[in-house]
């Protein structure tokens, strides 16, 4: 016994293994990585602005003739055609490309991580729960939007020769993998069962350890950062933004077709117009004859306020141009062609719930801005009626059947002198000269009919 240990101990050594040797590099690339590590983040939402810095991120690392991408990955998702976007970048990568999971790919995040030649997760990482879903609420989509995600996890696993069942389960909780998942529930692996199933390569602590299990420790890392102003778009082109710009749009149009002239209310939609169409189109997702279209909305609603009384065709005609530029700005379409499925989707459930929350807005100003305090010191009370005490002027009513004398000539118009008051009357027509006695006949607001009598009775 003891030679066959002292053997397979020079053996170890001729081999120039150790017994505690670490984790299979096997996963590593034919070639090791040369020039230059690009270091590019993928946080949070991920969204239209996102698509755009990945395309220049990779422009970047391929006209620097970097040797390695590595996309550093915390996200919990976000829009699905923002997400096919990266996916299809990432995939016509010229350069090696490692999806670096530091703790979240989940959903649109899982799609991207997929595209990756590599997959690497740090401990107590997760990567799954794919399915798509709509609205604020989170409830699932229609089965031909999951269908269409489910084709895209599919295709993608099996360009980088990953396992296109494990792939769709993360989408469809119906899907059943044997020995992996069972129906009923969507799936989300972590670290340890991702590279236990092939679908990450390498559990890891730190892109250092990456690019040393790579071999190439000493190469350059270029931690590729996002311009300032591609974070303010990303700011705007968010869809909570977007909707809050939408309702300072609709808002300020309306309120502004009740005030007829341009004032604050119409500076309010200007400005909301400016900020939400301007980054869209810097980003290239806002094509020039969407702007035009909203333009012409707004001249069609303006002729309708300045020029066509009432509020007709002009007016209807104007705010259905608005809604269609502002739906059609959410949607990534070049020239006339729009993409289908989740892109329409999404564009929809952000326009439709912009219109939900600007009615809400409405009723809830109708019902309870009139009864604040600040309001009425800004507008006059609605009530001004008799009944609520108010009069257009002083009134004599109590003067009717008196009598007075005629304080100046009636022409028919004057002044007589009424129980030691001078009140201002009126004949019928005729002349009394002053100083004729006179009785009130009636009296009719401020008007106060008198006629003359022989004398003033005792």
């Amino acid at each position: 016994m003891k030679i066959f240990r002292s053997i397979s101990f020079f053996l170890i050594l001729i081999m120039g293994v150790h017994p505690a040797t670490g984790q299979d590099t096997d996963w590593a690339f034919e070639e090791t990585p040369q020039g230059q590590a690009f270091i590019v983040p993928i946080e949070g939402m991920i969204d239209n602005g996102l698509a755009r810095y990945i395309d220049r991120a990779v422009a970047d690392a391929e006209a620097a003739e970097a040797g390695l991408i590595v996309f550093d990955i915390d996200t919990f998702g976000g829009l699905v055609d923002a997400a096919d976007q990266i996916r299809k970048t990432i995939l016509n990568a010229t350069i090696p490309t490692v999806a670096f999971i530091d703790k979240n790919a989940a959903s649109a995040g899982a799609l991207i991580s997929y595209a990756a030649d590599r997959i690497i997760m740090v401990p107590g990482a997760s990567i799954g729960a794919a399915t798509v879903v709509e609205g604020v609420g989170g409830e699932a989509a229609p089965d031909k939007y999951q269908s269409y995600m489910r084709g895209l996890m599919r295709a993608t696993a099996e360009a980088n020769g990953r396992d296109p069942q494990i792939a769709e389960a993360m989408v469809d909780q119906e899907l059943e993998v044997k020995g992996v998942s069972e129906a009923g529930q969507v799936l989300t692996l972590s670290t340890t069962e991702a590279v236990k199933l092939g679908v990450a390569d390498a559990e890891l602590t730190s892109i250092d350890e990456l690019l040393s299990e790579l071999g190439a420790a000493e190469i350059e890392q270029v931690a590729h950062e996002v311009k300032g102003i591609e974070q303010m778009l990303r700011f705007f082109g968010s869809p909570v933004v977007q909707s809050i710009l939408m309702l300072m749009m609709m808002g300020g149009l309306y309120f502004e077709l009740q005030t007829p002239g341009v004032g604050f209310p119409g500076i309010i939609a200007a400005f909301g117009a400016a900020i939400f169409f301007g980054p869209h189109y810097m980003m290239g997702l806002v094509e020039s004859w969407e702007i035009l279209v909203f333009g012409l909305g707004i001249i069609l609603l303006m002729l309708e306020i300045f020029v066509i009384p009432g509020f007709g065709i002009a007016g209807i005609s104007g705010l259905i141009l608005v809604v269609l530029a502002m739906g059609a700005s959410l949607i990534g379409n070049i020239g006339f062609n729009f993409p289908s499925g989740p892109a329409i989707t999404s564009a929809v459930t952000t326009l439709a719930s912009t219109m939900v929350m600007f009615i809400v807005m409405l009723a809830s100003l109708a019902r309870y801005l009139p009864k604040t305090q600040h309001f009425n010191r800004l507008v006059l009370q609605p009530d001004l009626g008799s009944a609520a005490g108010y009069t257009s002027a002083t009134t004599h009513s109590e003067y009717v059947g008196r009598h007075g004398i005629a304080a100046t000539s009636l022409r028919p118009a004057g002044a007589a002198t009424i129980d030691g008051s001078r009140v201002d009357v009126v004949t019928s027509g005729e002349y009394i000269e002053k100083g004729t006695p006179i009785e009130v006949m009636t009296v009719n607001g401020s008007t106060v009919r008198v006629k003359a009598v022989p004398q003033i009775p005792s």
